[in-house]
């Protein structure tokens, strides 16, 4: 193949340029070169693995028994080494992948038929390993001179068409099978001697153990009836201790039933006490504190209008008392006035006696009476304080103009020595 510039292949490839400059072939395992047209000359070698099916019908073996054997080869080209590249390329160089093929597997099957007539049927059947090594070692070393290497050979199948294939596991068969009798007889008789034996055994041990049950059941009863009189009057305590704890229990109970309603009680009287205490404070601050207040406005306001009263009344007795004496200075003067001009008359009277000064007198008391009581009749407003002795109110004014009256007789016994009382009492 004439090609210019680089040629190039794939990794199951290798390139072999001869030609000008080269004094042997240039072998390039899946790679690139450069290539010099006609002048130089590539060419391509296939790397692939090849499958073989190496058949070989009807050999006989070393005892004369014709087999047939089928086997399953994995060949290749070794790229890898260029010596056996080298020579791979001498035998194989122009010839397709068939033709190689073909020539690997004649040379593998030649090497098998000749390793079946060098073993018997039985090493061949029994040992295939053994068989598949001699094969692989013995095809490698020719193939090898062509530059092609067995990656692996395996045996695939035996077979015969005279049936010694099955004669021979007949044989085997049988002979396993008598084996088998042998051995299941052997294995019943040693049963059975070992079913006497164990039979024997089991019968001592079940007398031995027949009579240790016997003494563990009297052992048991023993045991028992005494266990039985101590789980009794453990009941009975237990009994009588649930009795005696269910009274102090129910006890118990009762009396913290009677303290919970003790304390229920305590608290219901703790609660009408506080409900007593707020009545009294809310009574205290509804009724009793507004009506000692009210109390207190009212002592005080009737203080007050007392001594507003009192200072009134002292007031309004001083006055009465100046207009008073005011006004007995002046029934004074003109009592005196009046004397002056009675003396006068009585020189001139003496002879009319007591008896018309008396009369005179009388004649002259209401009109005395008449001029005190003037001032009284025109007052507008009159108070008067008592202190709780004596008389009250009009008697008590009536009082002050009849004690005022009765001082005429005095006056007049002073002015003019005469005593109008015994004059009276001597008419």
């Amino acid at each position: 193949m004439n090609t210019c510039g680089f040629v190039t292949c794939g990794p199951n490839e290798a390139l072999v340029v001869s030609g000008c400059c080269y004094g042997k072939p240039l072998l390039v395992p899946g790679g690139r070169v450069f290539v010099w047209p006609i002048v130089q000359q590539v060419q391509k070698i296939s790397l692939n693995t090849m499958t073989l099916q190496v058949e070989s019908p009807t050999v006989y073996t070393s005892q004369g028994v014709p087999i047939s054997v089928t086997g399953i080869a994995q060949v290749k080209i070794q790229g890898q080494n260029e010596e056996m590249l080298s020579t791979a390329c001498e035998q194989f160089l122009g010839k397709d992948e068939h033709e190689i093929h073909d020539i690997a597997l004649v040379t593998l099957e030649g090497h098998q038929r000749a390793i079946m007539g060098s073993m018997t049927v039985e090493e061949i059947y029994k040992d295939r390993k053994k068989f598949s090594k001699e094969v692989f070692e013995v095809a490698s070393s020719d193939l090898i001179n062509m530059g092609i290497t067995v990656v692996s050979y395996t045996l695939k199948d035996i077979r015969d068409e005279e049936g010694y294939l099955k004669a021979l596991g007949m044989a085997r068969t049988a002979e396993v099978k008598r084996d088998a009798r042998i051995g299941e007889a052997e294995a019943r008789k040693d049963a059975q001697i070992r079913e006497a034996m164990a039979e024997e055994q089991r019968m001592a041990a079940r007398f031995l153990n027949d009579a240790d049950i016997a003494k563990a059941q009297r052992d048991f009863e023993l045991k028992k009836a005494a266990y039985d009189v101590e789980v009794q009057t453990k009941k009975a305590e237990a009994e009588m201790a649930f009795e005696l704890q269910a009274a102090k229990t129910k006890q118990r109970i009762m009396e913290e039933q009677m303290q919970v309603k003790v304390v229920e009680r305590g608290q219901e009287i703790a609660v009408q006490e506080q409900e007593m205490m707020r009545r009294e404070r809310e009574l205290d601050a509804t009724v009793r504190r507004p009506a000692d207040a009210e109390k207190y406005r009212l002592e005080k306001m009737a203080e007050a209008n007392k001594l507003r009263l009192v200072m009134e009344a002292e007031a309004e007795a001083e006055a009465i008392k100046v207009r008073g004496e005011a006004e007995a200075f002046a029934i004074e003067a003109k009592a005196k006035a009046e004397a002056n001009q009675m003396a006068k008359k009585a020189a001139a009277w003496d002879e009319y006696g007591s008896a018309a000064m008396v009369d005179m007198m009388l004649d002259t008391l209401p009109k005395v009476a008449a001029e005190v009581a003037a001032p009284l009749s025109q007052a507008k407003k009159i108070t008067m304080v008592s202190s709780g002795n004596g008389s009250i109110g009009a008697e008590k004014l009536t009082e002050e103009v009849l004690n005022i009256v009765t001082r005429v007789p005095e006056l007049v016994k002073n002015m003019t020595g005469v005593d109008i009382a015994k004059s009276v009492h001597a008419a």
